[in-house]
């Protein structure tokens, strides 16, 4: 086994280089040019997920829109299990780090006079969205990287995965990474991280999310020793593409889009969809909370109203209406995928959908300011839980949030390492453990194959923690992970070639993504309540007394989670019925 080379040390590294990553990166040079900075992400940062992004991101700028308004919606979006004094420094911040996104070259679509152009979105009750067309994450995350450029200090590990947090001393000293190109395993030094990879779509069989999306920064966290917050709210988003799973933004229904069933109805005006009035407007039904739509869609499926397809019962989107013209100048993107993954034109034809994972409003906890209970440890975007999101995410609020808390934890880490000293020689043997660890799935010759487990795991979490779920479900989806993580013992990774060896970081993030499953299953065993994405058959009702309460999962030194509560912070809203705008 190879000792490698002498490692690299660096004041801050951030890992991922998607929207909160490299927000992060641009705060920590502005706050203090002098810090030595690197990025480390497992792609070239502009094929992080966070260019997929379609629909847009919400600041209250317009004149009938206020900050209290986007508060309100976001409280009561997330069924009051998002911390309020979060959510206020989120919306009054969201819109200065969009118009500062504008001054960095994103193109934000406009109005005839000149002034933003904003669409309204799901769960929200005035129109806040700030968009370009419908290729937002693109158009963000080119402007962003491009004013990273001009910071020569910063460092970047392209195509580099990390494996390990090193920790000693109680804190953060840096991580153990394998370089994709060489297959080297290589310790990186530094007095603080912050973790920015992004969801972990990945555990399920039916995403949005890129193949990239396998929870690694939430299971870095997790085995470090820091908790993990509500796991248990994993979002569907009401229109995938029934194959692929891939997204058709909420800009088509914020357009106009009307969602049917088999029979041509726009069978949502059948449910409550938290509107304030009683009988939905038909408009902005298409727009209310994802979790609602998609537990519409069961319900649909129950009365034998859906189609049947290849891939499972669908209903289908009709943008038919909109015509060619609006398509073509606001929906381009979603034109486009539909031609080349359904062979279907929105213009003329009906498009198939179904709800598929889409967003975890989970992940590492943190504080208001990014800070992990880890010294050392910052997180923000999906892979961070603040919680802005609490139960439920609304709409375009995930992108500004990437900005909003990806600068405020890289000001934080800035600060921090201010005041702490190098690296101890104490990490040398974390360093050579995980070396070893590694170096030994290469060219394994197990019986038990990736993509085998991967399926198994996939299959599991579908049928365990889907849209509606049950403790007798999720107790047996539980142990059904136990028995492929201890299988995972056994994995073959049959390539021993050391350049770009895509079997070897498949296993490695089928651990990653096993870790999460585990803790999802875990907590929402112990929420016996239905709020929000969380919605338990045998508990069909929300429970504020014994509920309104974070769950924490952290990992014992058998790998097992335990769970601790941590009150919700509630500042201006208490709990009440859950609504769509005010």
């Amino acid at each position: 086994m190879s000792e490698g080379p002498q490692p690299a040390s660096h004041d801050v590294l951030l890992i991922g280089g998607g929207l909160a990553g490299l927000r992060a990166a641009v705060a920590i040079a502005e706050a203090n040019p002098a810090l030595d900075v690197a990025v480390v992400s497992k792609v070239y940062p502009m094929r992080s997920h966070s260019v997929s992004a379609e629909g847009g991101a919400a600041g209250a700028i317009a004149e009938d829109d206020s900050l209290d308004e986007h508060a309100h919606d976001t409280v009561s979006g997330g069924d009051w299990l998002g911390d309020q004094d979060a959510i206020e420094a989120f919306i009054a911040e969201a819109p200065r780090e969009l118009l500062q996104l504008e001054h960095w070259g994103c193109p934000w679509s406009r109005q005839p006079d000149g002034r933003i152009a904003v669409r309204p979105f799901g769960g929200m009750k005035n129109k806040r969205t700030w968009f370009a067309a419908d290729k937002t994450g693109f158009h963000m995350l080119h402007a962003l990287f491009q004013t990273t450029l001009k910071y020569e200090e910063l460092v970047r590990y392209d195509e580099w995965f990390v494996t390990r947090l090193l920790v000693d001393d109680g804190r953060v000293q840096g991580v153990v990474a394998v370089e994709l190109m060489s297959g080297e395993v290589q310790a990186i030094h530094a007095k603080a991280v912050v973790l920015a990879t992004g969801g972990c779509g990945k555990v399920f069989p039916f995403t949005t999310n890129a193949n990239i999306n396998t929870g690694d920064g939430m299971s870095l966290a997790y085995r470090a020793g820091a908790p993990l917050k509500d796991m248990e709210m994993v979002q569907y988003h009401p229109t995938g593409l029934p194959f692929t799973g891939i997204l058709i933004t909420e800009a088509a229904r914020a357009e106009g889009g009307y969602l049917v069933n088999k029979d041509g109805y726009r069978y949502l005006q059948d449910y409550d969809l938290g509107t304030p009035s009683p009988t939905p407007v038909l408009r902005s039904m298409e727009l209310g909370p994802r979790d609602r739509l998609s537990q519409a869609f069961v319900h649909e499926v129950e009365k034998g109203r859906t189609a049947d397809s290849p891939y499972g019962p669908v209903v289908h989107l009709d943008l038919r209406h909109l015509g060619a013209k609006v398509i073509e100048a606001k929906l381009p993107m979603v034109r486009e995928l539909c031609l080349r993954y359904e062979r279907i034109d929105p213009v003329t034809e009906l498009v198939p959908v179904r709800p598929v994972v889409h967003y975890m409003m989970g992940g590492v906890h943190t504080d208001i300011h990014g800070a992990t209970p880890l010294a050392g440890l910052y997180a923000a975007g999906e892979t961070a839980c603040v919680s802005i999101n609490g139960a439920n995410r609304l709409g375009s609020n995930s992108l500004p949030e990437c900005l909003v808390f990806g600068a405020r934890a890289g000001r934080a880490a800035a600060e921090y390492v201010a005041s702490v000293g190098p690296s101890s020689a104490g990490i040398a043997a974390q360093v050579r453990d995980e070396r070893r660890r590694v170096e030994a799935l290469i060219g394994s010759d197990g019986t038990e194959r990736v993509s085998a487990l991967r399926d198994e795991m996939q299959a599991t979490m579908e049928e365990a923690a889907g849209i509606y779920r049950t403790g007798p479900g999720m107790s047996k989806g539980a142990d059904a992970l136990g028995e492929l993580q201890e299988r995972m013992s056994g994995v073959r990774v049959g390539d021993s070639s050391r350049t770009f060896n895509t079997e070897l970081v498949a296993a490695l993030e089928l651990a990653n993504m096993l870790d999460i499953a585990q803790t999802m299953l875990h907590t929402g065993l112990q929420r016996e309540e239905s709020r929000g994405a969380h919605q338990r058959l045998d508990f069909p009702v929300r429970d504020d007394d014994r509920f309104l309460t974070h769950l924490l999962a952290y990992r014992d030194a058998d790998g097992s989670a335990r769970t601790e509560q941590l009150p919700v912070t509630i500042t201006r809203w208490p709990p009440g019925e859950r609504k769509y705008g005010r």
